[in-house]
């Protein structure tokens, strides 16, 4: 039996090639994508997945869901992604159109519907947030909740202590956050440097020869000059794909330990920070490191610190050729 994912993306360059890698994989059946306002506009975030579906040649029903957070102005990310969110290039429209389903009436109905289901979000968490609010009971029925978002003790991407995702709706991470839901939070860092896909490397994506391959560098074009202007970064950053590497094959994270994790809403120095609570470095019974408590407060999340970088690497390559 496939396991079962359904998606929460606000569906820009690197969200798409997390999208292939979930619709290509094997042993995994994509039930729903919902789409959330986020690096774009909904509107358009639904139509990039909707474009990236039909790449990968599925038919998986996508919802459009919250077009702005839950109390804040929207903040969208075109600058980092091209207007279109896929590089501006002028991809031609979808032929599907997307469900009329709203996509927190979705999330609820198809988490309700499949027991042990596994959600991955991909973008800011406002939809998420609106379905635990009005659906408590879904939480119980998620086995894993993986979440590209956060900074886990080290600097933000949009100000120094906070990541996009989180930043923009932190009202509704906090709210995710203290549901109950299995959460695995895979931070922006984890993409970064090494782990970045290197200018050889892109050329080796390129020599597959495939549409998505293709796809997968040319939509991250605008997203490849911003992650080397913005971070210094020596290639291309796929913050989305690295997440949904370790949703596919958890594996490949190679160290995470569980912490009370909390979301700053009031301060606007820290907005969006993700506050791990962690103190002093030990080492456990196989001479890894370890991270002790501060407060005496139970763990909610599940921090992923470290990635197996060329596992995830290859696991990209597997799905683009």
């Amino acid at each position: 039996m496939p396991r079962v994912l359904i998606i929460d993306t606000d569906t820009a360059s690197d969200d798409a090639v997390a999208l292939i890698m979930a619709l290509r994989s094997p042993d995994v059946e994509v039930k729903a994508i919902t789409t959330v306002a986020g690096n774009v506009p909904v509107e358009q975030g639904t139509i990039n997945a909707l474009y990236t579906v039909e790449l990968c040649g599925a038919n998986v029903p996508v919802y459009p869901g919250a077009p702005r957070p839950l109390t804040r102005p929207m903040v969208y990310a075109d600058w980092f992604h091209g207007r279109d969110g896929l590089g501006d290039m002028n991809y031609p429209a979808p032929k599907r159109a997307p469900q009329e389903k709203h996509a927190v009436t979705a999330l609820i109905d198809t988490i309700r519907a499949h027991p042990g289901i596994e959600l991955v979000t991909l973008g800011p968490l406002t939809n998420v947030a609106l379905a635990v609010s009005q659906a408590p009971d879904i939480v119980a029925n998620v086995s894993r909740c993986v979440v590209m978002g956060g900074a886990a003790n080290t600097i933000g991407n949009v100000t120094p202590a906070a990541e996009y995702n989180i930043w923009v709706d932190p009202e509704a991470a906090r709210a995710v956050f203290h549901a109950g839901l299995p959460i695995e939070m895979v931070g922006w860092e984890l993409c970064r440097l090494e782990a970045n896909i290197m200018p050889d490397e892109m050329t080796h994506i390129r020599s597959f020869g495939t549409p998505l391959a293709d796809f997968a560098i040319d939509c991250n074009r605008r997203a490849l000059e911003a992650n080397q202007a913005q971070s210094g970064d020596p290639g291309l950053g796929l913050a989305d794909p690295v997440a949904m590497a370790v949703a596919l094959d958890p594996t490949i994270c190679t160290r995470a330990s569980k912490h009370w994790v909390d979301v700053e809403t009031q301060s606007d120095l820290t907005r969006g920070m993700t506050v791990v609570d962690t103190f002093g470095v030990t080492v456990d019974d196989r001479n890894r490191p370890a991270w002790g408590h501060i407060t005496e407060r139970p763990p909610n999340v599940t921090v992923c610190w470290e990635i197996d970088i060329p596992r995830w690497k290859e696991l990209l390559y597997s799905v683009l050729k």
